[in-house]
């Protein structure tokens, strides 16, 4: 079906421009057609003896200025019939594509799975019955540099690869080889489970050298190899949410941020002696205010350029707040608690807003997403005050709620995106 979509910003007359707002959609595609046979050459008499009881009333001068000023200021827009082939292979196509982010999430997790799991036996299989050779081509500091030779080269060649799914498997398998063999080098631990121990307690240490050596350098080089990927695969837009993940993982780990965060995470958590809450749960409030201040910062430059960025900080930053609103994280402090379910109700409104002000469709619906997560998740701790979900009698009742509460959440989001995408 053939839509005439108008802007008439620039009509000759007032004349014209009173003219052009009372035509109904049939008489613009009549004009417009008008107008595509008399810039064919066509002989357009017979069309407008045809169609004229349309326009009773025009003249010659008035029907063509109409006919030119719809078609300088009009989009063709294509809408398959329903049911039709066209329209099934449309959805064929969309459908499959979820299948292949699907197959390659799938594919990652799987690799870094086995990775995992068959790493030591694999490495103390060949230590064992290659012994001459491996012991040198294999020895843990020769093949931690090895293995970092691989990921670098997977993460240089893969961008070249045309395929969305083998692109994206080799690049995540480059960067986890990166990551963890840096890491590896840097803590001088060639293990997964001993480095990975070395993280943690390095995080809260004393040391700042090797608070920055074990997490900041590692995330920095994985920034930096992502950032490479972006500029060779700008169309592979995710990656905007991994580099800001590795650069937060960068700066925060920083060693000084461990004096400042006990006087930022009272912003969200300000009401003190109640009880014990976890070290990590501050430091998260923590980085989530520093997230959200440049996120502030990126916002108020009013650059289409950092749209991108400021969407990843904000999914981001509303993972956070479902994690700090919890429960289970203030079982001694409800006063915190309420306090913190305020103050993330605030944020979702305006990151809602905010999405809608500039007509950012992916900042809206991760509002939407975290909205409706924050209430599923709100509706199951009420009844923790009183009960336990798995013990007492009303269980089903409560699982009846829940149901409920799906589809009144389903039919809002409906409704809202029937209001605010439908044009």
């Amino acid at each position: 079906m053939l839509c005439c979509l108008g802007t008439y910003a620039n009509a000759y007359s007032e004349n014209i421009v009173s003219h052009l707002s009372f035509l109904n959609e049939k008489q613009k595609k009549t004009l417009y057609e008008l107008e595509v046979l008399k810039r064919n050459g066509c002989k357009t008499d017979q069309f407008w003896e045809e169609n004229k009881n349309l326009f009773s009333g025009f003249d010659s001068k008035t029907r063509d200025e109409l006919a030119q000023q719809i078609f300088e200021n009009s989009k063709i827009i294509y809408e398959p019939q329903k049911n039709s082939r066209v329209q099934i292979w449309m959805q064929t196509q969309l459908f499959t594509n979820w299948m292949f982010y699907l197959s390659a999430f799938i594919a990652i997790c799987a690799v870094i799975t086995l990775f995992k799991k068959y790493w030591s036996l694999w490495i103390g299989f060949l230590l064992k019955h290659l012994e001459p050779v491996v012991r040198y081509l294999f020895s843990p500091l020769l093949l931690t540099f090895e293995l970092l030779a691989v990921g670098v080269a997977c993460i240089f060649y893969a961008v070249s690869l045309e395929d969305f799914v083998v692109r994206t498997v080799i690049i995540h398998l480059g960067l986890f080889l990166l990551w963890s063999q840096s890491t590896a080098l840097f803590t001088k631990e060639y293990w997964v489970k001993k480095y990975v121990l070395e993280i943690e307690s390095n995080f809260w240490g004393k040391d700042p050298w090797e608070t920055i050596k074990t997490i900041c350098l590692p995330a920095v080089l994985v920034a930096l190899a992502i950032w490479y990927v972006l500029y060779k695969v700008p169309s592979d837009v995710f990656y905007n949410y991994e580099i800001v993940v590795s650069g937060i993982a960068a700066i925060y780990a920083l060693p000084f941020w461990r004096t400042l965060e006990k006087f930022i995470y009272p912003i969200l958590f300000p009401f003190k002696n109640e009880g014990y809450r976890d070290r990590s749960i501050n430091s998260l409030g923590a980085c989530t205010v520093v997230a959200v201040v440049l996120t502030i910062v990126l916002i108020l430059q009013w650059n289409a350029i950092f749209y991108n960025v400021i969407a990843a900080f904000i999914s981001l930053e509303i993972c956070s707040f479902l994690i700090l609103s919890l429960k289970m994280n203030h079982k001694h402090s409800f006063r915190n608690y309420y306090f913190i379910q305020f103050v993330t109700f605030l944020f979702l409104s305006a990151v809602f807003l905010y999405g809608f002000y500039l007509g950012l469709n992916e900042v809206i619906w991760f509002a939407i997403t975290g909205s409706t997560l924050f209430i599923i998740i709100k509706y199951m701790e009420a009844f923790s005050f009183f009960s336990n979900w798995k013990r007492g009698k009303g269980w089903a009742w409560k699982l009846l709620g829940l149901a409920a509460l799906f589809w009144l959440l389903g039919k809002g989001i409906l409704f809202l995106s029937k209001q605010i995408f439908t044009v």
